[in-house]
């Protein structure tokens, strides 16, 4: 299949952000650090120019560059087994590199005037940017939402809207501009906006055959990583949702014979995106739908009440979820858009968003009687993968699903 479009523009869209961040010196804007499901339209409502790190160690799982960078977290006490992306992302900066300046020309990572995190998907993120704030000797503020809810409650969203609401005196200290709560509201509705539309291009795949993988899904999902509250988002997803929409109505998918559909739950494997993409597609199959791609549908975010829907957006997010939440929410989804089965990512070193270590695979299957498959592996360190064996799995469980999906033909 040709690849999109829309591909041509995301390279500008991303080039022009990065181009931004890497002026921001030079120009005097303020730059906040955030987390990828933090409080980004916060942020820009004070003006912030805003660098998410996450999106900074996939960046180095994609270019392979990660393995280069772990060994020099880990000679600073950070072990070996935690999150990924934080050890090659301080690993990088404490080896002064980074791969901003092959692919945007950047000549090194931007330098924070406040660093800020929300902790909705792991605590690890507070330590990583706690480095960080030592390092550059700035605020770091944070909010902590309850974990692992069930039904998000009016209390819990209660909770986390009063510490949204204490972060703005600090990012007034950090900006050096007063609040706006205009401002608050119009960043709010333009993430909003950008969420729906990013829900409407992934629900593109619910069609057969389906015009975007999982891999296509981790490549354009960009803009509503780090371009959350900007019409540069919302009109990049207009643009997609509209070469997306003209694929369906002409009846092309990501492989021309797609014969099984299946759901991806858990990281991607950042350094084998296409070689993965590659053995799916040789083998008739497509991932229609993933966990992590629908992690950032944040459009219950309403500009009416901004403080409060942006506490509960950021609170009912899947990684935050109870198990028996999980198990439903991955029920309705593989409903949703008719998967034949389902794998597992088991990331060695992302314990928050791995699945697959206390039944939840044999549990999700006895509800939904949809076969699954653990596959072992990791975001950025490629010594937990094994890509033999993995595709050994793969193959196998793919020729399982249509054998079984011919004999029901039959």
């Amino acid at each position: 299949m040709k690849e999109l479009q829309s591909t041509q523009l995301l390279k500008e869209v991303m080039g022009k952000y990065f181009t931004t961040l890497g002026e921001s010196e030079a120009t005097g804007r303020k730059v906040a650090w955030c987390t990828s499901t933090g409080p980004a339209e916060l942020l820009r409502a004070f003006g912030f120019e805003v660098y998410f790190p996450e999106n900074h160690g996939a960046l180095l799982g994609t270019t392979r560059t990660a393995g280069d960078y772990i060994p020099v977290a880990v000679k600073q006490g950070y072990a070996g087994d935690i999150c990924s992306y934080l050890t090659s992302d301080i690993g990088a900066y404490l080896d002064r590199r980074t791969p901003l300046t092959q692919h945007y020309g950047l000549s090194h990572i931007p330098k924070p005037d406040v660093l800020a995190y929300t902790t909705n998907q792991c605590r690890e993120v507070q330590d990583w940017f706690a480095f960080y704030a030592r390092e550059f000797s700035v605020p770091l503020v944070g909010v902590n939402p309850p974990r692992f809810v069930d039904e998000v409650s009016a209390e819990n969203v209660a909770d986390v809207r009063r510490q949204f609401e204490s972060l703005v005196p600090a990012l007034e200290a950090a900006s050096g501009v007063v609040f706006d709560i205009d401002r608050f509201r119009e960043t709010v509705r333009l993430s909003s906006e950008a969420s729906a539309l990013w829900r409407s291009v992934l629900e593109t795949a619910k069609a057969s055959p389906a015009p975007l993988s999982f891999f296509d899904g981790t490549i354009h999902m960009g803009p509503i990583v780090v371009l959350r509250g900007t019409e540069a988002a919302v009109n990049y997803y207009h643009a997609l949702l509209l070469e997306l929409n003209g694929r369906v109505a002409a009846g092309v998918g990501v492989v021309s014979n797609e014969m099984a559909r299946l759901y991806w739950d858990g990281m991607p494997i950042w350094g084998k995106l296409r070689s993965m993409s590659n053995l799916f597609h040789s083998n008739a199959a497509v991932v229609v739908a993933s966990t992590y791609c629908n992690s950032w549908i944040l459009d219950t975010m309403d500009e009416r009440t901004p403080f409060e829907s942006t506490a509960l957006a950021y609170t009912q997010i899947f990684i935050n979820r109870s198990e028996q939440a999980k198990e439903k929410i991955l029920a309705e989804l593989m409903a949703e858009y008719r998967v034949d089965g389902i794998i597992f990512h088991d990331a060695r070193t992302c314990f928050n968003n791995t699945n697959a270590r206390f039944g939840m695979p044999q549990r999700v299957q006895q509800k939904t009687g949809v076969p699954s498959l653990v596959i072992e592996g990791d975001l950025c360190d490629l010594r937990f993968f094994s890509e033999g064996q993995t595709t050994t799995k793969i193959e196998a469980f793919i020729e399982q699903l249509i054998d079984a999906k011919m004999g029901v033909e039959a």
